[in-house]
């Protein structure tokens, strides 16, 4: 199968432990793959990473070197890439050897038939740590019920989408480490096609750049953001029955316990109306801007 030309997007964050072996392994293999551009966004690295990538750029001078004079964020860094990318398939992959980049052209394969190929990492040589596996698997299962669908890696960073699709939601689209999330329900809530390809998923290389208490509290924002934007009926739908069905109950017990309507059931009444009318809203709102 002949692919067409791809760009390689790799955002890099104080990653010198793994340079710059891992971009030359990564430019090796995508050399065996297909035409491509490769290109390396910085994101304000300070440990010499920037140093090194100059360096490489002298002995591969096809590689695209971006440089952010301060960290901006994953998402941010792949927006860069994004813009200044020059083909329509975009490929994103990290540089801390935790993905198998050799599988790279078996996502590209599926180009033809899905708008967004993701590298699961679901097959048997998957190496989590403990402290990311509790908040992922509540993350995906939200994720699942917001799409209508099951989602088996909600934030993998090995996958392949389309330019103009990226390009489509890139207002939306954060600066964190949720661009992922944040990309795959943006495909999946418009009806596009995406297509789950397991892969493995190593160590990485160097040290990880989580921090819990800062994390959760994104995490805790993220799982607000993904619900509101994408689902807001199905947010604020059950708060709305549930304020309803308590007015059913006190109004029961209004008329045929107190004979009289007492201020709590008319409140509980307006507290329901103006639930459901805001989730109708929001969701009318959502509808017309996905167009």
């Amino acid at each position: 199968m002949s692919l067409q030309p791809f760009t390689v997007i790799v955002p890099l964050y104080n990653e010198a432990a793994a340079l710059p072996a891992a971009i030359v392994d990564l430019e090796t293999i995508l050399a065996e793959t297909g035409p491509h551009e490769l290109i390396v966004v910085d994101d304000g690295s300070t440990d010499g990473s920037s140093a090194a990538l100059k360096a490489l750029r002298e002995t591969h001078p096809d590689l695209k070197l971006f440089h952010h004079e301060t960290n901006q964020g994953y998402g941010a860094a792949l927006k860069t890439g994004i813009r200044h990318s020059s083909h329509d398939w975009i490929v994103i992959t990290d540089a801390d050897g935790t993905y198998p980049n050799a599988r790279i052209k078996d996502l590209l394969a599926y180009m033809d038939q899905y708008d967004m190929v993701v590298g699961s990492r679901t097959a048997d040589d998957v190496e989590y740590s403990t402290l990311r596996k509790l908040p992922k698997f509540f993350l995906r299962h939200y994720a699942s019920w917001i799409a209508g669908r099951n989602i088996p890696d909600l934030n993998s960073g090995l996958r392949v989408f389309r330019r103009n699709l990226a390009e489509k939601f890139l207002g939306l689209l954060p600066d964190g480490f949720s661009f992922t999330t944040t990309i795959t329900l943006a495909h999946l809530t418009n009806q596009y096609t995406v297509h789950y390809e397991p892969i493995g998923y190593a160590r990485r290389i160097g040290k990880s750049k989580i921090q819990p208490i800062r994390d959760t509290l994104r995490f805790l924002q993220l799982i607000i953001r993904l619900g509101v934007y994408f689902a807001p009926l199905k947010v604020f739908g059950p708060f709305a029955v549930i304020q309803l069905i308590a007015f059913s109950i006190s109004i029961c017990y209004d008329v045929f316990v107190l004979q009289n309507i007492t201020d709590k059931s008319v409140m509980l009444l307006m507290f329901g109306m103006n639930t459901a009318f805001f989730a109708l809203l929001a969701d009318m709102i959502d509808k017309r801007c996905q167009k």
